[in-house]
C-alpha cells in the first residue's frame, strides 16, 4: 500500500514504523508541518502496562524508550503543610522530543519517508491507498470532513500552563496551594536527569481573579515561581513557548470525541489517530498512551483482516470502545481537578486519598497490592476518626484496622455498625398492603447478614398511592401491626437498625407486578392518578395522571404524616422519603414532569416547594432522635431534565429542612432517558452532594464488592452505600465480603459461626 501518515506526532511515527516493519513493500511517507526537532511539551508518561504493550509491538524501539526512562514509584502529595507519599505506581517519564526523535529514527531505520516543514493544506493531492489523520487536536482533516467524524469538543474549565525546571523530583509529585482568590495546583514529574515538566493548573475563574489573564509571560512564570517556592527549593521555571504571550501560555483542555474515526475520499479512506480523534485529560498521561495504542490496533487489523474495509471497521469498534472506557476515567479525573475546592475541607490523609482514586479506576484492593502499608496507615487514620466521630474506642486498632467499609457511622441518635445498608427494593408480596411471612424471611435474613442498616421496599401512603396491587402500605391499623412483627424480629435477632420508605407512585402507580409486565397498565380494577402535572408514564400505554389540586396536596400530605406516625408506632429507626424515579413527589422536582403555572412550578425552588413541604411535615412528628434521608433522582439522563448541578442544590434545600442524608439514585423518570452506567456509575452524584452540599449522602448503583464500598467511603465519596441487587443473590453479602478481604472482626449471628470459620478458612486458601 501507499500510505500517508499527515503529522509527525507520536501517532503517526508509529503506525508508520509498525506497517513499514510488517510489510517492506509499504510505501509509507510521514508528513510534518514543524522541523524536526520542534516539539511542544516537556515530558510524557507512561505506565509500565504501556510500556509492556510497546515491547510486544516493536521491541527495538520499546528497548530504546526504556533506556532513556526516569522511573519513579511514589506518588508524593502536599497539601495544607502536608506530605502524603504512596508507592508501588510504576511510572515512566521520558522527554517528549527525545521520544520523538526514538520514533524518526525507527522509521528511518526501517525505511520510512520522513518529510519536515510541510504543511498539507488538502490530503487529496496525494495519491495515497490510505491516509492516517494524525495531526493533533487542532486536526483541519477533522474540522474538513467534521460531519464524517461527528467531533464533539468541549472546552474544560481550567487554564493551565506547560513549564519545566531544573528540580529533579524523585516522586510523582501534586502541590496543591491555596491563595486568597482559589485553589492552584501544580502536576510534577522528572522525564530526564535534570529536567522535570512542571504543570500549573487553577479554574478559570480563580485565573482571572489572580490577574494573570493581564500578566506578560515573564510576570506569570515569576507568580508560579512565588506560588509553588517550596517545590521548587530555588530553582527557576522555564517556558519552551517563548512564541507565545502573555496570557496565550495559559490553555484550556478541549475534550474531544469523535463519533466517527474513518472518513471516505473516494476509494482512499482518511482515518483518524491520536489527538485528532480524541483526547484524554493530562492528568491521567494517557494521550501519548492512546495515540500509540491506536497505532498498535490499527496495525493489527491490517495484518489480521482480509482487506482495508473491514480492518478498519474493526479498528474503529474496537478503539473506539476502549477509548470511551479511559476517557471517562480520565473525565472524573479532570473533573477531580477542576473543583479542588469541593474537597478543601478535607484533611490531609483523605484528600490524598481522594486524589489517587479520583478517576474510579484505581481502586482501594489496587491501593493495597501497590502500597500495603500506606493502606494500612490510612485504614487505621480513617478507623479512628470514625472512632471519634461516635465516641467509641476503634475497634481492632493493633492488629487490624476496620476497613472503611466496617467503620461506624453516627446519624442523630442512631450509630450504625458499619457503612452498608441494603436498599429498598421492591417485592410485589404484600396483600391489600398488609407484609406477611415472605417479608419476614426477606428482611429477617438481609438484617442477620451484616448490614448495618436494612430499609424496607417502598411503602405506599394510601391505597391509591402504590405502584402495584402487591406494593406494601402504612395506611390501615393491620398494616402497622405487621410491620411491627418484622421490626421486633430484626431488633431482637440482630444488631442490624431498620428502616422504611415512605412514597407516593403518582403517574407510575395502578400497574402490573415487575414479573407481569413492569410499568404495564393493570388490565382491570385500576384506580385514578395523580402526578405534577398531567402525563402518561408510557406514552400511548399509561393512564393519563391528572394534575394535582390545592386539596389533592393537603390529603396526600396528611396521607404522608399518618403513615410516618405508623411507622413510629411499628418501631422503625430510620425513615426515607421517596422523591426520586418520577413517583409523585419526583414529578413535582424534574422539569420534565412539572409544567405547573402556579407556586409549585417553575424554577426549582417552586418545583421542590411541595416535596419539601411534605418533608418538613414529616419531619415534625417524626421523633428528634430518629435519622430521615431523601432519595433523588440526581440526574434524569435527558436533556431538559435534572442534572448533578440541579442536584445539589436540591440537596441543599432538603438539608435546610432538615434531612440527614440524601440517597443518591438517578433516572427512571422518562423513558427518553439514555443514562451511562458502569461500576459505581451514581457515586459521582454522591460525591458532588456530600462535598459542595455538605450533606451526608448515601452512594447507591452497581456497587457489588467490598472494593467498590471501601473506595467510595474512604474518598469521602458518601458516607453510606446502599447495595441492593447483590443482596437478593446473597443475604449475607455483607458478611460475605468481610471474608473475601481477610477481615474478621466482625459479628455473625451465633447460630451462624461454624459458617464464618469455614468461609474464612477457604478465602484464606
Amino acid at each position: 500500500m501507499k500510505i500517508l501518515c499527515i503529522g509527525g506526532g507520536p501517532a503517526g511515527l508509529y503506525f508508520a514504523l509498525l506497517m513499514k516493519k510488517q510489510n517492506p513493500d509499504h510505501q509509507i511517507t510521514v508528513v510534518e508541518r514543524n522541523r524536526p526537532y520542534d516539539t511542544f511539551g516537556w515530558g510524557v508518561v507512561f505506565s509500565d502496562q504501556t510500556l509492556g504493550n510497546l515491547m510486544e509491538a516493536d521491541a527495538p524501539t520499546a528497548h530504546a524508550i526504556e533506556a532513556s526512562f526516569n522511573h519513579w514509584d511514589d506518588i508524593d502529595v502536599f497539601y495544607k503543610g502536608e506530605k502524603v507519599t504512596s508507592g508501588g505506581h510504576g511510572f515512566c517519564g521520558i522527554g517528549r522530543k527525545h521520544l520523538l526523535n526514538i520514533l524518526q529514527h525507527r522509521c528511518e531505520e526501517l525505511g520510512v519517508s520522513l518529510v519536515f516543514e510541510t504543511e498539507v493544506a488538502d490530503e487529496r493531492q496525494y495519491d495515497a491507498d490510505l491516509i492516517i489523520a494524525s495531526d493533533g487536536l487542532n486536526s483541519r482533516i477533522r474540522a474538513r470532513h467534521a460531519d464524517s467524524y461527528q467531533p464533539q469538543i468541549e472546552q474544560r474549565h481550567c487554564r493551565f500552563v506547560w513549564l519545566g525546571t531544573r528540580k529533579k523530583f524523585d516522586a510523582f509529585t501534586f502541590a496543591f496551594k491555596q491563595t486568597e482568590h482559589g485553589w492552584f495546583q501544580a502536576h510534577i514529574y522528572q522525564y530526564d536527569a535534570d529536567t522535570s515538566t512542571f504543570i500549573v493548573e487553577t479554574p478559570e475563574t480563580v485565573w482571572r481573579a489572580a490577574g494573570l489573564e493581564a500578566m506578560s509571560q515573564e510576570e506569570s512564570i515569576a507568580y508560579c515561581e512565588r506560588l509553588f517556592a517550596d517545590q521548587l527549593e530555588g530553582h527557576k521555571l522555564m517556558s519552551n513557548a517563548a512564541h507565545l504571550r502573555g496570557s496565550a501560555m495559559w490553555i484550556k483542555f478541549p475534550r474531544i470525541v469523535c463519533g466517527r474515526w474513518v472518513h471516505w475520499n473516494g476509494a482512499t479512506p482518511v482515518v483518524l489517530m491520536g489527538d485528532a480523534a480524541h483526547t484524554a485529560h493530562y492528568s491521567i498521561g494517557s494521550g501519548t498512551k492512546l495515540a500509540l495504542e491506536d497505532a498498535i490496533e490499527l496495525a493489527r487489523c491490517f495484518a489480521s483482516r482480509p482487506d482495508m474495509a473491514s480492518a478498519l471497521a474493526t479498528y474503529e469498534e474496537a478503539r473506539a470502545v476502549e477509548v470511551l472506557k479511559l476517557q471517562n476515567a480520565a473525565r472524573n479525573s479532570m473533573e477531580w481537578f477542576e473543583n479542588v475546592d469541593r474537597y478543601s475541607a478535607m484533611e490531609a490523609p483523605q484528600f490524598a486519598y481522594s486524589m489517587l482514586t479520583r478517576s474510579q479506576r484505581l481502586s482501594h484492593e489496587n491501593l493495597r497490592l501497590r502500597d500495603a502499608a500506606y493502606v494500612a496507615d490510612y485504614e487505621r487514620w480513617f478507623a479512628a476518626r470514625a472512632a471519634q466521630a461516635v465516641q467509641a474506642t476503634p475497634a481492632d486498632s493493633a492488629a487490624q484496622p476496620a476497613p472503611p467499609m466496617f467503620t461506624p457511622y453516627k446519624v442523630r441518635g442512631l450509630t450504625l455498625k458499619n457503612r452498608i445498608l441494603v436498599s429498598p427494593m421492591a417485592q410485589y408480596s404484600a396483600v391489600d398492603g398488609v407484609v406477611g411471612d415472605y417479608h419476614l424471611a426477606h428482611l429477617g435474613a438481609r438484617a442477620l447478614g451484616g448490614a448495618a442498616l436494612v430499609i424496607a421496599e417502598m411503602t405506599c401512603v394510601s391505597a391509591d398511592a402504590r405502584i402495584t396491587p402487591y406494593c406494601p402500605g402504612l395506611y390501615a391499623p393491620e398494616h402497622t401491626q405487621a410491620w411491627k412483627r418484622i421490626v421486633d424480629f430484626v431488633h431482637a435477632n440482630s444488631d442490624a437498625a431498620i428502616g422504611v420508605q415512605l412514597g407516593h407512585a403518582g403517574a407510575k402507580g395502578s400497574t402490573r407486578a415487575m414479573w407481569d409486565g413492569i410499568d404495564q397498565p393493570l388490565d382491570k380494577d385500576n384506580w385514578p392518578l395523580v402526578s405534577a402535572s398531567p402525563q402518561q408514564y408510557l406514552q400511548g400505554i399509561s393512564q393519563t395522571a391528572r394534575e394535582m389540586t390545592a386539596a389533592d396536596m393537603d390529603r396526600i400530605q396528611a396521607d404522608f404524616v399518618r403513615a410516618t406516625l405508623a411507622a413510629e408506632e411499628a418501631g422503625f429507626d430510620w425513615l426515607e422519603l421517596h422523591c426520586a424515579h418520577g413517583y409523585l413527589l419526583s414529578s413535582f422536582i424534574s422539569p420534565l414532569t412539572n409544567q405547573r403555572g402556579d407556586d409549585y412550578g417553575g424554577s426549582l425552588e417552586n418545583r421542590c416547594r411541595y416535596p419539601l413541604r411534605v418533608f418538613a411535615a414529616m419531619r415534625a412528628v417524626w421523633p428528634a432522635h430518629k435519622p430521615m434521608s431523601v432519595r433523588i433522582s440526581a440526574h434524569d439522563w435527558v436533556e431538559g431534565g435534572i442534572t448533578p448541578d440541579d442536584a445539589v442544590r436540591i440537596a441543599r434545600l432538603f438539608k435546610a429542612a432538615e434531612a440527614d442524608m440524601i440517597d443518591c439514585s438517578s433516572g427512571q423518570v422518562s423513558k427518553q432517558e439514555k443514562p451511562v452506567y458502569g461500576r459505581m456509575f451514581q457515586t459521582p452524584f454522591a460525591d458532588r452532594i456530600r462535598n459542595e452540599a455538605g450533606i451526608g449522602a448515601i452512594a447507591v448503583g452497581s456497587i457489588y464488592e467490598a472494593d467498590h464500598a471501601n473506595s467510595i467511603i474512604a474518598a469521602g465519596r458518601a458516607d453510606l452505600c446502599a447495595v441492593g441487587r447483590p443482596h437478593l443473590a446473597n443475604p449475607a453479602w455483607t458478611l460475605a465480603q468481610a471474608a473475601s478481604i481477610g477481615y474478621k472482626h466482625i459479628a455473625w449471628p451465633r447460630q451462624y459461626l461454624a459458617g464464618k470459620h469455614q468461609l474464612e478458612r477457604n478465602h484464606g486458601r
